[in-house]
């Protein structure tokens, strides 16, 4: 009897040991109605749906091994789209760059996919991701913020189990890749490490012959004419648009004249729904549904009635000069870090954004899912995206780093002053790395109108050849502005000036001949005890507030200086920040969503008197 419930024991302890249980540490309320067999369930590209897909989120089996290892055995399981690190994925372990983490697991293909290609999608994978299917390679994939697939057909069985493995590696700030707030030794403003799959996988079933690959909107207002742009691949000899509103049919063809158009803005977020077809002699090979936003982003001037009158350059939305006005929204969660625990959470920052009466968000150098930018479309939320720093020039982190790759990160930033700020020197490799992903990142996000900025350098972190960098963007992109540096080193070269000054707003930098903005200020801390990352260690900028009230009344005061800014010249201004993260407690939220430190009408009030100024 002894022997049998030891072997009972044993099983039952094996079993347990691959079972998912969330982390320590702060979460949020929606931690709890994370579901471990269907995470994020969601269909993940809002913008250009197809009827037939499966989910791949969930229980993963995952090993990490030193990085020229390779995989044999997994170690447990890990809840995907959840990366290690984080409490959610149930790892909660370090990565680094010495190792690989690996992922397993099976699917079968459903017998209705029968005679179509199937494409495996990965949302964002943080850095290099190789994947093979059934012990085929099927490709690699680097870059940690933009989505890609693989035609796995090739590798696929006849029937039964599929099995899909990926092998990650991340450098993290030990490397040259794009890696935004993400650094080895945490400290200040610089956070935990992101490593693998942090984004929805899912399988497509696709047409063989032909399919569409993406799509862009372009509206010119000037001949209230929608162009859009579809890439396509394959053997089909049409293409086919329709675009309607509320339901009813408003036009069709590739470029449509709309008369009376519904624009798209903060406050009247209009959305046209959009069918696209491929068809090859007559008949119809693929369809994807999406949707279209009317709107316009321009550089507009001041009415100038006489000659003493200043006539400053201004951010116009629709041909209105418009000020934009919100949070710097780093998107982290003390719970998924990069990924929110539900699309609820996703959605619920900017919601919260937009009661407060705000009209735009600074995304800052992060790149959100697909679902982000949908709910912004949908909501009615300008978007200024950053790209994700390649350095900063933190002296507490550079001793910790090869002698090559702090090298790289030792420019001279000049945030009060337009002279005096270095390049950091980069080999051509970072150059090169840096223009990729950038370039992936606008061309995965700019069928969202609710982007209305570029900005391609933060503060001088990893700054290079901004010109170049500005016409690179342009190119990509010619309907949007560019802040070609915020708070960084200026190069005259894009449409935005852009300083940042803590704690209070100050504009130190000023050239009529470009929109002037206050790209940071605030920063403001207040700790909330009980809903920390860590109770005992927190800072914000300048003083750290000990009740609501003098938060309140100086960031009123702020806002006051504002309104004054605004008279001579300011076209903009981003308040550090939606919420507290990690040990930074300068949110208007707590990290864990629960608190918000000011009484929200009156925040909200004080926010519509500044928009109201222009």
């Amino acid at each position: 009897m002894k022997k049998i419930f030891t072997l009972t024991a044993a099983l039952f302890a094996a079993a347990c040991a691959f079972a998912w249980t969330p982390g320590e540490g702060l979460k949020t309320r929606w931690a709890a109605q994370v579901d471990p067999s269907a995470p994020l369930p969601e269909y993940p590209r809002p913008q250009m749906v197809r009827a037939d897909w499966m989910n791949l989120n969930g229980l993963w089996d995952y090993a990490i091994t030193p990085a020229d290892a390779t995989y044999s055995k997994p170690e447990g399981q890990i809840l995907v789209p959840f990366c290690a690190e984080s409490s959610l994925s149930g790892v909660q372990r370090h990565v680094g760059s010495a190792n690989a983490l690996w992922y397993e697991r099976s699917f079968k293909i459903p017998a209705k996919w029968k005679d179509r290609d199937v494409l495996l999608h990965f949302g964002a994978v943080d850095w290099k991701a190789e994947v093979w299917v059934n012990g085929t390679k099927v490709g690699e994939h680097t870059g940690g913020y933009t989505p890609f697939s693989f035609n796995i057909t090739p590798a696929l069985k006849r029937s039964g189990k599929q099995t899909v493995r990926v092998r990650v590696w991340d450098a993290s700030d030990e490397g040259f890749q794009p890696r935004g707030k993400q650094i080895e030794h945490t400290h200040g403003i610089w956070y935990t490490p992101v490593t693998g799959i942090w984004q929805t996988v899912w399988l497509e079933p696709v047409n063989k012959q032909s399919r569409i690959v993406s799509y862009n909107p372009v509206w010119d207002a000037a001949s209230s004419t929608l162009k859009v742009d579809v890439e396509a691949e394959g053997n089909f000899d049409e293409t086919r648009i329709e675009l309607s509103y509320a339901g009813g049919p408003v036009a069709s063809g590739c470029e449509m004249k709309i008369d009376s158009p519904k624009l798209w803005s903060p406050d009247s977020p209009n959305m046209y729904d959009l069918t696209i077809w491929l068809l090859k002699d007559g008949k119809v090979t693929d369809r994807v549904e999406g949707y279209a936003c009317l709107r316009s982003v321009s550089v507009l001037a001041d009415p100038k009635p006489d000659r003493n009158t200043n006539s400053y350059k201004r951010i116009g939305l629709n041909g209105q000069r418009t000020f934009f006005f919100g949070p710097l929204d780093q998107g982290w969660w003390p719970d998924g870090l990069y990924t929110a625990p539900t699309d609820e959470a996703l959605k619920f920052d900017i919601l919260k954004t937009k009661q407060w009466g705000w009209n735009m968000i600074r995304k800052h150098i992060k790149v959100e899912p697909a679902r982000w930018y949908y709910w912004c479309d949908v909501l009615g939320m300008s978007v200024w995206q950053d790209m994700p720093c390649i350095a900063d020039h933190s002296s507490k982190t550079n001793a910790f780093r090869k002698p090559e790759i702090a090298r790289m990160q030792r420019n001279e930033w000049q945030r009060d002053s337009f002279l005096g700020g270095t390049d950091c020197v980069v080999p051509q490799e970072w150059k090169d790395n840096y223009y990729k992903e950038w370039g992936e990142i606008i061309d995965a996000l700019k069928s969202f109108q609710c982007i209305t900025v570029w900005v391609p350098f933060n503060e001088a972190w990893g700054q290079f050849d901004t010109p170049e960098v500005v016409a690179f963007t342009r190119a990509k992109d010619p309907t949007r502005l560019i802040n070609e540096a915020s708070g960084g080193n200026y190069a005259f070269a894009g449409d935005i000036l852009d300083t940042h000054h803590y704690a209070s707003p100050a504009m130190n930098n000023f050239e009529a001949k470009f929109i002037n903005v206050l790209g940071e200020y605030g920063g403001l801390g207040y700790p909330v005890p009980g809903h920390l990352w860590q109770e005992d260690n927190n800072w914000g900028y300048g003083k750290v507030f000990e009740s609501s009230n003098q938060l309140q009344d100086m960031y009123d005061r702020f806002a006051g200086m504002l309104k004054v800014f605004i008279s001579t010249g300011c076209a903009a201004a981003v308040y550090t920040q939606t919420t507290d993260v990690e040990i930074e407690v300068n949110g208007i939220m707590t990290y864990d969503r629960e608190v918000v430190k000011m009484d929200e009408k009156r925040l909200r009030e004080t926010n519509l008197s500044v928009i109201k100024v222009l």
